[in-house]
């Protein structure tokens, strides 16, 4: 089967962009043909048909008043990407597309060039943009669903979208126009979702799509287990913005006799350093963004793993990759975390935002070593039997061949 993987990002620049790699690597290792599609990125891998990328686009580079508006019309509707998937398609002649992540840099213009070349499309959805203009279902810091029902506005008068209005009312009016005027996401035969979580979110939010439910997978080989540690660390590993509850898991960390390895970068990564200084706060260390063995080594030391998000989490891959390491993890009690961290098997839950929550599930942790050990091998065993790749494939297949088949009825 030829496969076309969409994602505006092709280099692991996230959790979206890691997830369509590798599960590129997965369908050509099951003996499928693969290209990939997406924006022009310097750091993107060498890729066959790369000149038919769009253009490279970074909205948070200050330009004039022009660009800006060029760029929001591209956001509504990129006669770019029209264009370029159009001759890519012509050259490649796909059985089938899986697109991933490719609002705003992209559009969903290239929706209709797949239905106008009967070409069965499925998508994985990576985050909440089609329920929430501004993609994290957040406003203030705190979990939003004020748009359900298709009330976009509220992204206009809550400014959700980096604080400004402009971008803000881009962004509602992209709904309207793709959601209500268009029904340009009708074109696309089945969603998948990563977490039961986000399946029954988007539908409670009124989305009409089918959706399915598959995890994401991992290759558990690839890690090598650790069910020791060093020191008494634990750590989080991860983007350092507001919606990931560190200021909980720092002010949580006060006066516990363990040390605290914050590894990662962001926009909150210069405040958070300056309050844990200012605070003089000994036992929280941060030691800025890791990768490969790098990172692994950092987590294979630790005791276990902390995720103490505030917003609604999908299907985090730093848990599974926590669990491959054999390491348990104390998330907080919100979105599709505890899917992964089940409670007392494969790590400890906790009130999103409740910092006596939170300190007392490391201080148990803590003075229970054997409970550390047990649950990182539950936590490395519930990777290799729900997470492996084959049991992805499998399922995957059936999703794209439920797609084709669709097609073929409708013909």
């Amino acid at each position: 089967m030829k496969i076309l993987l969409i994602n505006k990002f092709l280099y692991p620049k996230g959790g979206d962009a890691i997830s369509t790699l590798t599960t590129g690597k997965l369908l050509v290792e099951k003996g499928h043909e693969v290209f990939y599609w997406g924006m022009e990125a310097p750091e993107n891998p060498e890729f066959p048909y790369k000149e038919y990328f769009v253009s490279h686009v970074d909205y948070d580079k200050p330009s004039g008043i022009l660009h800006q508006l060029k760029l929001s019309l591209n956001i509504l509707y990129s006669l770019e990407a029209r264009a370029k998937i159009g001759s890519l398609i012509s050259k490649v002649k796909p059985d089938l597309v899986h697109l991933n992540n490719f609002a705003h840099q992209i559009s969903p213009s290239i929706l209709d060039v797949m239905k106008r070349e009967k070409i069965p499309v499925v998508m994985t959805m990576r985050d909440y943009k089609l329920v929430c203009p501004a993609y994290q279902m957040l406003a203030d810091g705190k979990p939003c669903e004020r748009c359900k029902g298709r009330k976009y506005y509220f992204c206009f008068l809550k400014r959700c979208t980096k604080k400004s209005a402009a971008k803000s009312m881009v962004n509602a009016v992209e709904m309207y126009l793709h959601h209500m005027i268009l029904h340009i996401y009708d074109k696309i035969d089945f969603y998948i979702s990563p977490s039961q979580f986000m399946r029954d979110m988007v539908r409670e939010m009124g989305f009409k799509g089918e959706v399915r439910h598959l995890p994401n997978f991992i290759h558990a080989d690839s890690f090598r287990p650790s069910y020791a540690w060093e020191n008494g660390n634990i750590v989080y590993f991860g983007r350092l913005s507001n919606e990931k509850g560190l200021g909980t898991l720092i002010e949580a960390s006060k006066g516990l006799d363990v040390e605290v390895k914050i590894i990662g970068d962001g926009p909150l990564r210069n405040s958070l350093i300056f309050r844990v200084k200012n605070e003089k706060i000994k036992n929280v260390k941060f030691l800025g963004y890791k990768i490969g063995g790098e990172l692994h080594r950092e987590l294979r030391k630790s005791m276990f793993a902390v995720l103490p998000s505030e917003c609604y989490e999908n299907n985090p891959r730093s848990v599974m990759e926590a669990f491959a390491l054999g390491k348990p993890v104390i998330g907080s009690r919100i979105g599709g975390i505890p899917e992964l961290v089940r409670d007392g098997e494969t790590g400890l839950t906790f009130e999103p935002g409740n910092v006596e929550n939170l300190r007392e599930k490391i201080k148990y942790l803590k003075e229970n070593p054997n409970k550390i050990t047990e649950m990182g091998k539950n936590a490395r065993r519930f990777v290799e039997e729900n997470l492996n790749p084959e049991k992805h494939y499998t399922e995957l297949i059936k999703t794209y061949q439920r797609a084709i088949d669709k097609y073929k009825r409708e013909k």
